[in-house]
């Protein structure tokens, strides 16, 4: 599909106008139109005339990206209904309560569209269009079937409203009627007057018009009538008038109205030549589809059938709901993911707890040792041994056991404190023995030089353990 091009559809019960525009349609690229019609077919529905139209669109190779439905007045009704609000949104969520109170009867099998043609103090004067559901259902399951899915389904004359104000401008000084008759209905259109305000909407109505009737003395009659039903801004003073058949005279409905008369070739305002509309039935019908193709230029549109009744699933909505839906699914999948994970590092921590608090206490005995006092003194242990031994030996002599402990104590007095010195151990035999360590192993070779000042080491043995270098050596008398 060509994403530029817009699709209109003038829709009844057995007949339908398709017209396509390019991207420029609102200066009237038109690319092609066609009716069609199920009069003479087997099957007279819906489906049927679906499948026609986009036969006729193969046919004409009418390629298109989006698709706006016009809906013919015999399939819809309209009213005017006075709401006690003044904002759309509110205006949208009590719709339902105000029709139903003023039409005295059920809307439940009916979908509303609604437009705000004025607002004051009091609140909003509405004009409501409703539709049964049943028939919107078939249009529009009708078309999906051939994969053609309407943005929009709008009443017929609000579709020829928009096709006026694109195609036809007026004086500044003429405030006029516009009416459009087909073979069988008739249309009038009073654009708002400067006075209403930015927001402007134009009064619409519809009538039906018969085949027998004179169309001079029934517009006379319905301009009446529409006058008294419409409030405008501005008095009127001229009525346009486009008759299919051409058979209204102009000259005397002026008479009839006492306001000037006219007709109004809009044809040739929307630059379409009249062999273009060769496959049309009616000028009147093409109109109407030429202005539901000119629907996506008002995107705010609300007289939208489908705002109420089985809403636009389209192509943005579409997407939009899949990447809503992928990124929830990401995002569950990931959740899940990382909450596999995270149990299964909760598990594992706690296995290794579990183990750690078992093998703590014979991995401690081995690999550390026993722990030594919180507060250890060598000199003091030093010399409470020293003691010991004077009292079991009795006087020292210089060769005693009792002498060199004595040297060794002065040794470990003279460097202690400087080399943060402990000793784990003091063994006395013929020798001396003795286990500790110190901070580092330059000073545990000063203790060594001090201890060999006046004694001499027979053994030693270093090795570092626990970031503290260990020795154990064996003193003797020097020779």
């Amino acid at each position: 599909m060509e994403p530029q091009n817009y699709l209109g559809v003038y829709l009844g019960k057995d007949a339908a106008t398709v017209v396509c525009l390019g991207s420029q349609g609102r200066d009237g690229n038109l690319l092609g139109c066609f009716s069609v019609s199920v009069e003479e077919q087997e099957e007279q529905n819906q489906q049927a005339l679906a499948n026609l139209i986009v036969r006729g669109c193969a046919e004409r190779e009418l390629k298109f990206s989006e698709v706006a439905v016009a809906l013919d007045c015999a399939m819809f009704m309209q009213h005017n209904v006075h709401s006690e609000f003044n904002e759309p949104k509110q205006i949208a969520a009590t719709i339902r309560f105000d029709t139903e109170e003023a039409l005295a009867t059920d809307v439940t099998d009916v979908a509303i569209a609604f437009e705000i043609t004025s607002s004051d103090q009091t609140g909003s004067a509405l004009t409501v269009f409703t539709a049964q559901r049943k028939i919107l259902s078939d249009v529009i399951l009708s078309l999906q079937q051939y994969n053609i899915d309407p943005v929009t389904i709008e009443p017929d004359v609000n579709c020829l409203s928009r096709f006026i104000r694109q195609n036809i401008s007026l004086p500044e000084d003429l405030h006029p009627f516009f009416c459009v008759l087909s073979r069988r209905n008739g249309y009038f259109i009073v654009p708002a007057g400067e006075k209403e305000g930015p927001q402007k909407t134009s009064a619409v109505r519809t009538f039906l018009v018969g085949p027998t009737q004179t169309r001079t003395e029934l517009l006379a009659r319905e301009v009446s009538v529409t006058a008294a039903l419409v409030e405008s801004g501005e008095a009127i003073n001229y009525l346009k008038v486009f008759d299919s058949t051409g058979s209204v005279n102009y000259q005397q409905l002026s008479e009839k109205l006492g306001i000037e008369a006219g007709g109004v070739d809009w044809l040739q305002s929307a630059g379409t030549e009249p062999a273009a509309l060769a496959d049309c039935a009616d000028p009147v019908d093409f109109a109407i589809a030429y202005g539901a193709a000119l629907a996506h230029l008002e995107k705010a549109q609300s007289i939208n059938f489908r705002s109420d009744f089985m809403p636009y699933q389209g192509k943005k909505l579409r997407l939009q709901k899949a990447l809503k839906l992928a990124a929830i699914s990401v995002t569950v999948l990931a959740l899940a993911v990382g909450v596999y994970f995270q149990s299964q590092l909760l598990k594992t921590n706690k296995d290794r707890n579990e183990l750690r608090k078992r093998l703590e206490a014979d991995y401690s005995a081995v690999m550390f040792g026993k722990k030594p006092p919180a507060k250890s003194n060598p000199v003091k242990k030093l010399e409470s041994e020293l003691r010991r031994i004077k009292k079991e030996s009795g006087p020292l002599d210089k060769e005693s056991v009792s002498a060199r402990l004595t040297l060794v104590l002065e040794a470990f007095n003279k460097c202690a404190a400087q080399t943060r010195l402990n000793i784990d151990s003091v063994t006395i035999t013929s020798k001396i023995s003795i286990i500790g360590d110190t901070s580092s192993r330059g000073n545990t070779r000063k203790l060594f030089d001090a201890i060999k000042e006046k004694l001499e080491i027979s053994q030693e043995r270093v090795y570092p353990k626990a970031g503290r270098i260990h020795f154990s050596i064996t003193v003797v008398p020097k020779k």
